[in-house]
């Protein structure tokens, strides 16, 4: 698990042709780091508007903020805007292209905090920079395996080096379902409930199958093979026989091998596909979608036929 970080600049590049930003102070700043760690402290908000109490990493500026700093005599006006700078914000936003008050622009300079402007109202200021924020610094894993899209799933294959990952996400691609990233996909939890998978920029598009080496599935297959993300949903775990011993004569026979593997902060459901000769594996992680499917849906076939089992053997035999 690694810690995300955003620079003022970095976080200035990427926003300022969306928002229209402009830098007016503060400039020797834009190497100031917020770090997903630095919510964890307090009361954790990542952009807000002008709060003295508790300051949010990026403070943005409206006119009624400005018109609030603008009642307050020299002093505690002076003291205020002190106080919010030494928070250390990553930068200071002011909204609806306002002119930015003298005083305020001689503060960001001297304590190098960087102080943008924008055209745009504070509300879509908000909403855009607290999104763009809590994704850029959520809880981030990379894990071994091939990440698929499979009947619209998110489906991480694992398995041992050599158990066919490569090889079943290959039948699958052939099969109409698409590539999500292949060896090291990375997940975001962006929600309390949601891992968002995407692929590293240098494996984009590419698939390493034994024998063949690598392929660009894009090129091979076309764009509608290749998606760019996907939330994880199912684990499908291939073993070789004798890994992992099903109870083959048991609950296991009617239930299938069904656990979860903890990701992040989350329980995602996974099933265990032995690999032997002479089976399926296309067919089988297919199945396991649908599966997977029904039960989110409330419905589990082998819950049903125990059930009705019992029944049967209550009403006794006709």
């Amino acid at each position: 698990m690694s810690s995300a970080r955003i620079s003022a600049e970095e976080l200035f590049k990427r926003q300022r042709e969306r928002l229209q930003l402009r830098w007016f102070a503060g400039q020797a700043g834009r190497g100031r780091v917020l770090e997903a760690v630095d919510t964890l402290d307090r009361r954790p908000s990542l952009a807000g508007y002008l709060n003295a109490i508790y300051p949010n990493k990026v403070q943005i500026l409206g006119a009624e903020e400005l018109a609030w700093l603008d009642s307050l005599d020299s002093r505690h006006r002076w003291e205020t805007i002190e106080r919010i700078i030494q928070f250390r914000p990553l930068a200071m936003v002011l909204s609806k292209a306002q002119d930015c008050p003298a005083d305020l622009l001689e503060a960001a300079e001297e304590s190098m905090t960087p102080l943008w402007g924008s055209p745009l109202r504070g509300h879509e200021l908000l909403n855009h920079l607290q999104y763009q924020l809590a994704r850029t610094l959520a809880p981030r894993v990379t894990l071994h395996g091939v990440f698929m899209e499979i009947y619209s799933i998110g489906v991480l294959i694992t398995g041992d080096s050599g158990a066919g990952k490569s090889e079943l996400a290959l039948e699958l691609i052939s099969r109409g379902h698409r590539l999500v990233a292949d060896d090291a996909p990375e997940f975001t939890q962006i929600a309390p409930d949601v891992l968002d998978g995407t692929c590293p920029e240098l494996l984009q598009d590419l698939l390493e199958v034994r024998g063949l080496g690598v392929l660009n599935i894009r090129q091979m297959f076309g764009d509608t093979a290749v998606k760019g993300n996907k939330y994880l949903r199912l684990i499908t775990h291939l073993t070789r026989p004798g890994d992992d011993p099903a109870d083959t004569d048991g609950l296991g026979r009617l239930t299938g091998d069904n656990s979860a593997r903890r990701v992040l902060d989350l329980d995602v459901p996974m099933t265990t596909l032995p690999v032997m000769p002479g089976r399926n594996l296309a067919v089988l992680a297919e199945a396991a979608a649908r599966l997977h499917t029904l039960r989110m849906k409330g419905m589990d076939p082998a819950a049903a036929f125990i059930a009705r089992h019992s029944n049967f053997l209550e009403r006794g035999s006709p």
